[in-house]
């Protein structure tokens, strides 16, 4: 059956609500054959019907019959709802012609209160279907020259069930299309948030990425550059301590490569491989020291605890970004770093003797410099750290970091 209000083949309806509207089609359909059938039937079964009345009145149910099922079989071809309302007043017009030879045809009216009201607006539907309950009215009592309650009460019943039945349809149809609506807002809802996680998860990750690279292979290669200009000048009068930073320099590129490959892999540093924090950061101050001549001394305050794995990297790779930029634009002569811990915190503080700077002028230069502190405190940050940065220009530097003590499952 073709109606104005069928739900759209189209996105997402729930699969029990959709196979609830088809089948009430189904029924639909055969039951407006169903009653033509019976309707036709009679007027040879029962009798009181004149021959010719009787085959002109079967004639006119075989044309009921084709103009019936040219909607449904048309229907998705039909390019304006206007051809609905065409057929819609066919299949009336016809079946009027029918109720006027027989008042057998009076049972095909219930399904034509369907038709009526699926292709109708609601005003105009109860009154088309006020309009055939009265021409079953009249047909039954013109035929029977006679007017009884049953013959109001029969079709006027029938009337209002189809109405109550047709509203239910409604309702289950908008709930069907408010269910649909529903999913595929919460499925662009999670298409989105998907996306916005992707996203999210490419910055973080591009920025830890940036952030080892600065702590690790960056700084790795600078100590490379050192050590080999420092051979260069010596290779002349001193080939033997020439030979020793280019020993240096090679274990500091693989070292490097070393942690390259940790990206890869996405493992502890290889500093910490095997290593507790303690003798790792004692192991860095130590080639520190080797490296750039600097007197770089270890302490540590306090009883070791384990830390968590996230707090190991942290508080190397803070070491480890200090201590660069001690060798690499503080020009000291000394540089120690502490390793304390305390009851509710581990704390890290490198001090260096060197030419100081302004803390507020810390930044993000062009070349890549200045990028060490900005990274540091974002990195600590996530561990709901801070990182103190007490300088001044001839004053010398003091990098203090402290995270909250915490346990593994906590961090």
């Amino acid at each position: 059956m073709p109606t104005a209000h069928d739900p759209p083949q189209h996105g997402y309806a729930a699969p029990h609500t959709a196979t609830v509207l088809r089948l009430l089609r189904v029924a639909l359909h055969a039951a407006f054959a169903v009653l033509l059938a019976i309707a036709a039937l009679r007027l040879f079964l029962v009798p009181g019907t004149a021959p010719g009345v009787a085959w002109a009145a079967l004639a006119g149910a075989v044309v009921l019959a084709g103009v019936y099922a040219a909607g449904p079989l048309t229907q998705p071809r039909w390019p304006t709802r206007r051809m609905a309302l065409v057929w819609l007043a066919a299949v009336t017009a016809v079946w009027a012609v029918l109720l006027l030879l027989s008042p057998d045809f009076s049972w095909v009216a219930f399904p034509l209160f369907f038709l009526h009201l699926h292709l109708l607006d609601r005003g105009h539907a109860i009154l088309a279907v006020t309009v055939v309950t009265g021409a079953v009215v009249a047909a039954q009592a013109a035929h029977a020259q006679s007017f009884t309650v049953a013959m109001l009460l029969g079709p006027a019943l029938g009337a209002v069930f189809a109405v109550v039945i047709a509203l239910g349809y409604a309702a289950l149809y908008t709930e069907s299309e408010q269910r649909r609506r529903l999913i595929e807002d919460l499925r662009r809802t999670r298409n989105e948030l998907a996306e916005s996680q992707h996203t999210a998860g490419m910055l973080a990750e591009r920025e830890r990425l940036s952030r080892e690279i600065h702590d690790t292979l960056a700084q790795g290669l600078s100590s490379i550059v050192l050590l080999l200009r420092s051979a260069d000048g010596l290779v002349e009068h001193d080939p033997r301590t020439a030979r020793a930073r280019v020993g240096e320099a090679w274990q500091a590129a693989s070292d490097n490569l070393a942690e390259a490959r940790r990206f890869v892999r996405d493992l502890a540093p290889p500093a910490l491989t095997g290593d507790t924090l303690v003798e790792a950061l004692g192991r860095l101050c130590e080639r520190t020291g080797h490296e750039s001549g600097i007197d770089c001394r270890f302490r540590v305050d306090g009883d070791p605890v384990p830390l968590p794995t996230g707090y190991d990297v942290a508080l190397l790779r803070a070491a480890q970004a200090s201590l660069a930029n001690v060798t690499t634009h503080s020009g000291a002569g000394t540089a120690v770093v502490t390793l304390a811990f305390l009851d509710t915190e581990v704390t890290l503080d490198v001090y260096d003797d060197g030419a100081g700077f302004d803390p507020a002028t810390v930044g993000s230069g062009a070349d890549g410099t200045g990028f060490g502190i900005p990274v540091l405190r974002k990195r600590v940050a996530e561990l709901n750290g801070r990182v103190d940065v007490e300088s001044a220009p001839g004053s010398g530097t003091v990098v203090a970091v402290s995270v909250p003590l915490v346990g593994e499952e906590e961090a």
